[in-house]
Parts: C-alpha cells; structure tokens; sequence
C-alpha cells in the first residue's frame, strides 16, 4: 500500500464523541442499513464500504473490516426483542466500529507493506527485511526470530494478519506516516 490519505481516511469514519459528529454517524448507520430493520450485516458494511464511504483503500482492506465487524458487533450485548442483535451492529455499537475499523485499517496497511510478495502473510524473511520499518512503528524488535516465532502463534511457519494483529496491538503499533487526530 503505497500513499494513503489518512486525513481523508478520518474525515469519512466520524468518531469524535461530539453532537455533531453523532448526527453524522447517524446519518450514515441509516445510509449503511437500506432496509432500515435498526441493524447492519457483514453484507450490508461491506457494500457500504463501497458505496458510502467510496474509500477504495477501505473497501480493499477485507480483513480489517471482518475484525472491525466481529469487535464491534459484540462490544455489547443486544437489548432488541428480536433476538438479533448480538449477531448484528446496532446504531450504539457504530461509533465503536469506526473507531476499530480506523485502527485496525492501519495494522493492515503495516500488514501489507510487510508482505513483500503479496500472499496474505508474513514469512521469516519478508519480517527480517522490514525490521527498519518496523521498529520505526513498535521500537526495537531485538531477536527477529524469537520475535517471529512468539508472533505465528499456530506455528505455521508464517505471520497471518490475525496473528499480525495481536502483536501490533500488544505492541502499539503506530505507522509513522498516518494521521491520528481524532477529534
């Protein structure tokens, strides 16, 4: 992933904890949700990264939205009578989703410029060759294979985004180029 404009990325994922910005995240649930049942699927997030958001970036980042979806949706427990709920991401549990699929965007946007070859994981060699930019986001690594190896938790060898991800977070992994003001 080459030049991302994060300003861009923020702007369109209204987070900040502002009337104003409440307003917009409404406006947008109800954009996101075209049979207005008061919940989003996985579908319905996904077309609307396409079709609301108009973000290609966003829309292309398939995995950040499927852990943003997943975190969200089960952030609280459902108070629908339906039953539904749980399965789904109710209006409450939007502000949190944009905030996750903020972050988490940014670990796959690591993620990627880590994969040298492009096939969805990191292996040994492509992890040893970003260690400069790397550490520019965690710090010193230190043990590049033993760092590896507490990394690929199922031990296949390779560095998947789930695992990517429990490491950045674990150690707050921050892009030197990305934008984090959120208002």
């Amino acid at each position: 992933m080459g030049d991302i404009d994060w300003a861009e990325i923020n702007e369109k994922l209204p987070s900040a904890r502002t009337p104003e910005a409440k307003a917009e995240r409404k406006k947008m649930f109800d954009l996101f949700d075209p049979n207005g049942n008061g919940v989003l699927s996985l579908a319905e997030v996904d077309k609307a990264m396409r079709d609301v958001l108009a973000v290609d970036d966003l829309f292309d980042a398939k995995p950040a939205i499927m852990r943003a979806f997943q975190i969200a949706k089960a952030c609280t427990a459902s108070t629908r009578s339906d039953g539904v709920g749980d399965d789904y991401i109710e209006f409450r549990e939007f502000r949190f989703f944009l905030l996750s699929l903020r972050q988490y965007f940014e670990y796959h946007v690591a993620f990627t410029r880590s994969d040298e070859n492009s096939d969805k994981k990191i292996s040994l060699e492509e992890f040893v060759g970003a260690q400069e930019q790397m550490e520019k986001w965690v710090g010193p690594i230190g043990d590049l294979e033993g760092e590896f190896s507490k990394i690929d938790i199922n031990g296949g060898g390779a560095i998947l985004f789930d695992e990517f991800v429990q490491w950045a977070i674990t150690k707050n992994l921050d892009l030197e180029d990305d934008d984090d003001k959120i208002e």
